[in-house]
């Protein structure tokens, strides 16, 4: 068995091509809940390629190729974190939820959480890639995160995280300790992220977006759980409370009815939504990326990212042409 093992080993290691596109999204996932940055995590992996391949030759088969590369992973990430400050969200700054109508401020010098792509990454249990999940990993030390990820999501052993961390098994059962109870701390407890949605959900989704083109600020509160909480980073203040929330898109957005198309997409194993803004010679330009977290047939969470990069990075259009109407609008609510 240990010689077919260093067969099956040396032949994934010998194809290097085949290994990378075999791995890649599932080490994307890896490193993006290290760093909390799709942009950063795919540098991190392709760092971590590279290392492989230079140590390709040292490889001994005493574990799977997979474990291997989870391996180099992992410290690659812990070298590229040492004295970086973590990644939030605006409610994650420490600061209390606003007032609708109270002045918006932006701070583009913090390096704020990110969304990533559903397409781009693999895992097995979506809890372990939402934006709550990585959110509460970044209050973490670089460390302690990384022996909760291994622990708790990736199922090592003890003894596995010790030696990918070259430390023992009782410091990382400690580590992992001490995580859990910060995390406990701040409140940021398991939730459970149904696979997919109910035609209900659907429905609701979809009702969602009729009501942003529209701009029905009574439909859109309807929508939303009482204690609802709206964030957009870079913008640092948050919102709590579906009536605040909808004055907040009412008073202080700029679109106006069948200005705000949305396209549907996916991030982080949640519903999200690319919102485009009316151009004034028409057409329409990406203003911000929803990430949706549901609450039954209800909306109890907006991450709503104003990062107009992100669009292509999910794979939505650039623009969309003056004369543009979502599916199935009724022309009693067409652009006039």
């Amino acid at each position: 068995m240990a010689v077919e093992t260093e067969h099956v080993t040396t032949s994934e290691l010998d194809d290097f091509p085949t290994l990378t596109e075999r791995y890649q999204r599932e080490l994307l996932a890896h490193c993006y809940r290290m760093s909390g940055s799709v942009h950063e995590a795919e540098d991190l992996v392709q760092e971590t390629f590279l290392r492989a391949w230079k140590a390709s030759a040292d490889f001994q088969g005493r574990s799977s190729v997979r474990t291997w590369l989870y391996r180099i992973a992992t410290n690659v990430c812990l070298t590229n974190l040492e004295g970086r400050p973590r990644r939030p969200l605006p409610t994650g700054l420490g600061t209390p939820d606003s007032v609708a109508g109270d002045t918006l401020e932006s701070n583009n010098e913090i390096a704020w959480l990110e969304p990533v792509p559903d397409a781009a990454v693999v895992v097995a249990e979506r809890d372990s890639i939402r934006l709550a999940f990585v959110a509460a990993l970044q209050h973490l030390p670089a460390r302690q995160r990384a022996v909760l990820i291994l622990r708790d999501v990736l199922r090592w052993s003890a003894a596995e995280v010790a030696e990918a961390l070259e430390t023992t098994p009782a410091a990382v059962n400690s580590a992992l300790q001490r995580a859990h109870a910060q995390l406990a701390d701040r409140g940021l407890t398991e939730e459970t992220v149904e696979p997919h949605l109910t035609a209900q959900q659907q429905h609701l989704l979809d009702r969602y977006v009729d009501a942003f083109w529209r701009k029905d600020i009574d439909q859109i509160v309807s929508l939303l759980t009482a204690e609802a909480v709206w964030e957009m980073p870079p913008f640092t203040s948050w919102y709590v409370g579906a009536r605040n929330i909808g004055d907040l898109i009412d008073h202080q957005c700029p679109g106006q009815e069948n200005d705000m198309p949305m396209l549907a997409t996916s991030a982080n194993g949640q519903p999200a939504f690319g919102l485009y803004m009316r151009t004034a010679t028409g057409s329409f330009v990406p203003f911000q990326l929803q990430v949706l977290e549901l609450d039954g047939e209800r909306v109890r969470h907006v991450h709503a990212f104003f990062d107009a990069t992100l669009f292509a990075r999910f794979g939505l259009p650039e623009e969309l042409p003056a004369g543009y109407l979502p599916d199935d609008v009724p022309q009693s609510v067409a652009p006039r």
